[in-house]
């Protein structure tokens, strides 16, 4: 059971909404981990274009998305590109128009804004139309449901909605949930994943440990 190869395009025959990111996005300032996967109708392939707005590499922040995770049509991930400088009386980009109003302006003021990376762990399920916000990080296992807003950082295996989104839910106890993040069985080698699906798909973390 070693499952299908990471760096497929299109994973599933004649079904070709879903695409493997890892092969399909080339930008470098996009990481993406093996096998998480975006489904769209209009096709997979665009993702970075119609997903990833406002970066811009000499910013300099990244979007690193984990391993195993599944985002659905239309999520949205707004980067630093997009903020603009609060520190004055108008929030107007008025010097990337030129013509003199870029005389003055203090870039500082601008950069101050800067929030860092967005940071997705590994096996989260980012819903339909979701919005994720600059220099968020979603912990690992998390869900974030459709239509969200995620201006905030998203504990692992917390489940969020809302705009602004907000914890409705844990998915499991404290104490499942730290032994979930020991396992961390995103990490283990392919075949290893194979062989345990029937303790990684289920719910007894004991069997899930056994095979750690």
């Amino acid at each position: 059971m070693t499952g299908p190869n990471p760096n497929i395009k299109h994973p599933i025959p004649m079904h070709p909404r879903v695409g493997f990111l890892k092969g399909l996005v080339s930008a470098p300032n996009i990481e993406v981990g093996d096998f998480t996967y975006y489904d769209d109708p209009d096709g997979p392939d665009k993702f970075a274009e119609r997903c990833v707005l406002h970066h811009y590499p000499f910013i300099g922040d990244k979007l690193i998305i984990g391993k195993f995770c599944a985002i659905a049509e239309g999520a949205r991930f707004i980067m630093n590109g997009a903020n603009h400088a609060m520190s004055g009386f108008s929030t107007y980009p008025f010097n990337i128009f030129g013509h003199g109003w870029e005389e003055g302006f203090d870039p500082k003021t601008w950069a101050k804004e800067i929030r860092g990376d967005t940071v997705v762990g590994n096996d989260v399920w980012i819903g339909m139309d979701a919005v994720i916000m600059p220099g968020v990080t979603i912990g690992h296992g998390a869900i974030v449901a459709a239509k969200s807003v995620v201006t905030h950082d998203v504990p692992a295996y917390a489940i969020v909605a809302g705009n602004a989104a907000k914890v409705v839910k844990m998915r499991f106890d404290d104490k499942t949930i730290r032994r979930l993040l020991m396992a961390c069985w995103w990490n283990w080698p392919v075949d290893k994943i194979g062989r345990n699906l029937d303790a990684i798909r289920g719910a007894d973390i004991a069997r899930l440990e056994a095979a750690v």
